[in-house]
Parts: structure tokens; sequence; C-alpha cells
């Protein structure tokens, strides 16, 4: 799966590695949910630490249609909360 991180780049990733992202989206929801701004930014960097942890990073001229779009890390909480739909980021 092809996933974009906004403002940085493009990363294929596993989609053996969902389950550990879903667990941090579901945390990043539920801080969201409660207007937790310190628990959203630490959830938010985590998630988007994992993504270029676990994946591999495309080339910069590479364009692939992207299957998930992540939040920039300096993304506030309203507009991620846009993104969100209440469904989170990650597919579960």
């Amino acid at each position: 799966m092809i996933v974009r991180i906004m403002g940085e780049g493009q990363v294929r990733l596993d989609e053996s590695h969902f389950v550990e992202l879903n667990k941090l989206d579901d945390e990043l929801l539920a801080s969201m949910q409660s207007g937790d701004e310190a628990g959203f930014r630490r959830t938010l960097g985590a998630l988007l630490d994992a993504v270029r942890r676990l994946g591999q990073p495309l080339p910069d001229d590479a364009l692939e249609p992207s299957e998930l779009i992540l939040p920039a890390p300096d993304a506030s909480l309203e507009e991620v909360r846009e993104m969100l739909a209440d469904d989170g980021l990650i597919p579960g």
C-alpha cells in the first residue's frame, strides 16, 4: 500500500503493519474526541514515526496513487478532525 504523509512524500507500507498502526489511530481518534491537544500531538507524532520506520520511502520523483493520506506533522487537531470524519486515518 502506498501512503502519503502530507508535505513529506510517499512510502510503501506492507499491510501486515496495520495492526500496530490501527492502535495508534484509535488513540489519535480518542484524543481528538476528548480534545486532548497534548495526547493528539504525541500520538500523531508516534503514528507518523511508525509509518516512516515501517515503510520504504519512494523516490522523490515517483508519483504513485496514494491509497492512504496522513496529515503533516504540524497539522492542527481541527485539520485532522476534518480529515477523519470519525472513521480514523488507517483503514480497519
